[in-house]
């Protein structure tokens, strides 16, 4: 009897350590993120983000043994983040004639907050380090990808009329440079202005196209 019931009392033992290690993976690379943020990559060290997500370094060391090993799960965990926050905010975006500014003041506030901040880190570590590069090189190119068909959909936009694709990509080129801008000073204001002109550009661009038409309308 004793033999048999072992396996299931084995396994509901197992799910909690299992979900203990999940929150415990999941607070270090939270942490991970949030030194990129305050520190940069230089100042980023395994000690400090163990001691940041209240993780003993024995069990951060079990986990990840080196910093690179810490970044680099840091990598693909900052990526879903960056996604997820994108669409929660597209979900919250009004209709109307004034969509193509909330789209670019949506797009502006992304690229402005602190996990695009750390992504910079990365982007510029990476440029010296061909395992991080390796790492970062196709999550930047799926986040870009996902990020420009957002764009179109949001816009309403018709990439097969010339030149359109060219003007969404503009614009995250654009939202980008801003975001980049205001990693040495708050630049709320002039992008706001900027974002702004931009969206009456945009909307006299895409007038003729019938899925942009639509979009106005919803």
């Amino acid at each position: 009897m004793t033999t048999q019931t072992a396996p299931a009392a084995s396994a509901s033992a197992r799910v909690p350590q299992e979900e203990r290690t999940r929150l415990m993976r999941a607070r270090l690379l939270e942490a991970t993120v949030d030194c990129l943020v305050e520190r940069g990559f230089g100042g980023t060290s395994t000690t400090l983000v163990s001691e940041r997500a209240g993780v003993s370094r024995g069990a951060q060391l079990h986990h990840f043994p080196t910093k690179n090993a810490l970044v680099l799960a840091a990598v693909e965990h900052l990526t879903e983040v960056r996604g997820a926050e994108l669409a929660a905010a597209a979900a919250r975006l009004p209709g109307g004639p004034r969509r193509t500014r909330a789209v670019l003041r949506m797009l502006g506030d992304h690229f402005a907050s602190p996990v695009f901040t750390a992504a910079l880190e990365l982007w510029v570590a990476a440029r010296t380090d061909e395992h991080l590069m390796a790492a970062v090189a196709p999550l930047e190119q799926r986040v870009g990808r996902e990020t420009h068909r957002m764009t179109v959909e949001l816009l309403g936009a018709d990439e097969s009329v010339p030149g359109v694709r060219e003007l969404v990509q503009a614009t995250l080129d654009l939202v980008r440079g801003l975001g980049l801008a205001n990693t040495i000073s708050d630049d709320a204001r002039r992008r706001g202005r900027i974002l702004d002109q931009w969206a009456d550009t945009l909307d006299a661009a895409l007038a003729g196209s019938p899925s942009a038409t639509e979009g106005k309308a919803s």
